[in-house]
């Protein structure tokens, strides 16, 4: 009979000690995922896009959020959204239906305001009667403008504006927009992956626990709780995302836990992304102030002109005549250049056509539904990939840490 060194309760507590050092290795290294947003603690040495420091951390995926974004919305814009096909959805006609009572204002707001500093005393002995027909002419005139400019808009969309861009950007901003992402996205995985610890660090525990009972040597309680934080993250990662496509064991079919729920994952990214990131508001903002935000404005100056062109046909004889042709085309100008400063003040009248119209929730819903698994993968995986055995490192190093512990408390 084997003579046992230690109380029986000691070798009884063994399994479950690992089960819970699984547990708590998993939670500690998902939050070394997400926490801290900022590098927390003393920046005496750290490279460049590196979570660690000498005495400090970051959490990976906000250390990340560029690249992490990039490769997700990579996705969305080349296999779930297609700009020039969204955008061809608005209806010019509607468009200019919406727009038109905003338009108006405007136009009549910019003519009063420019001739009054360019040119007020001719300006103020144009009659009332006159002054009414331009308006009147604007009216009939805010239909054609809008169109047309809508329609070039259309035709020239993947110059105006680049979602990619405006994605990733608005991640790199704000970090927790690219944490909530990947946490909501994933949230029963990340839940899986914590209980997991538990069940596996328990199943390794009863195996360590047969050692012990036969071999109590001072290294393999550290040992063991090493490889059981190191084991456990392993597995975990590899439910998730394995196998890619449906497989049939021993008449059980298997398929990562992540990817069997692709229609919920599917409803929940493209809630997210457009709710907080590629909402109309933030679209119409990147129009106006992103990087291609000059091709916008040379576009819609060259429309303003021609409406602007048209709206002061009837006095243009008497102003020409009074101003000069020079002048009469700097007033032109000058309209134009502040109908396109002032749109931006105007184009809230759009957003629940817009919405509707482009209906961008929906259309990513859908089609990230219909992505074949390995496409679909690409949504989450960028989280773990590149740094997967970073997470299984730290889990691991937290398993060693609280194995001595547990050498130097029950079995000391």
């Amino acid at each position: 009979m084997v003579e046992l060194k230690y109380e029986w309760w000691e070798y009884f507590v063994i399994p479950w000690f690992a089960g819970v050092v699984g547990y708590v290795t998993n939670v500690l290294a998902l939050e070394m995922m997400f926490r801290p947003l900022e590098f927390w603690g003393i920046p005496l040495f750290r490279l460049k896009g590196e979570p660690w420091g000498i005495l400090g951390w970051q959490g990976v995926v906000p250390t990340r959020a560029e690249k992490m974004a990039s490769v997700c919305f990579d996705l969305m814009t080349s296999k779930l959204i297609n700009v020039k096909e969204v955008f061809s959805r608005l209806d010019p006609n509607q468009f200019s239906i919406e727009m038109e009572d905003g338009v108006l204002l405007l136009m009549d707001e910019t003519i009063n305001e420019v001739a009054n500093e360019l040119a007020p005393s001719i300006w103020e002995k144009v009659p009332q009667e006159v002054k009414d027909d331009i308006i009147v002419m604007a009216d009939e005139e805010c239909t054609t403008f809008m169109n047309n400019f809508m329609k070039d808009m259309q035709d020239n969309v993947d110059k105006i504006v680049d979602l990619k861009e405006l994605s990733v950007r608005s991640c790199v901003e704000k970090k927790e927009l690219v944490i909530k992402i990947f946490r909501e996205v994933g949230d029963k995985e990340f839940e899986f992956i914590r209980r997991s610890g538990f069940y596996f660090g328990f199943l390794f525990g009863c195996v360590q626990m047969t050692i012990w009972f036969f071999y109590n040597g001072s290294w393999l309680l550290p040992v063991a709780a090493f490889l059981v934080g190191w084991v456990t993250n392993v597995l975990a990662l590899k439910v998730i995302f394995r196998p890619l496509e449906p497989t049939k064991v021993c008449g059980f079919t298997l398929q990562g836990i992540f990817l069997r729920r692709q229609e919920e994952v599917s409803e929940s990214f493209a809630r997210i992304v457009c709710v907080d990131i590629i909402h109309i508001k933030a679209i119409w903002d990147e129009i106006f102030t992103g990087p291609l935000s000059q091709n916008f404005y040379a576009l819609m100056r060259a429309h303003t002109i021609v409406f602007t062109e048209k709206l002061l046909s009837e006095v243009k004889p008497v102003l020409v005549a009074a101003m000069g042709a020079s002048q009469f085309a700097d007033l032109k100008e000058e309209i134009a250049q502040k109908v396109v400063e002032k749109m931006p003040s105007i184009i809230d009248h759009s957003y629940e056509y817009t919405q509707k119209a482009l209906n961008l929730e929906e259309t990513m819903r859908t089609k990230m539904a219909a992505l074949s698994s390995e496409e679909f993968e690409g949504v989450l995986h960028p989280c773990f990939e590149e740094d997967e055995i970073l997470l299984i490192a730290v889990g691991g190093l937290l398993g060693l840490s609280v194995g001595i512990i547990q050498l130097f408390t029950i079995f000391a």
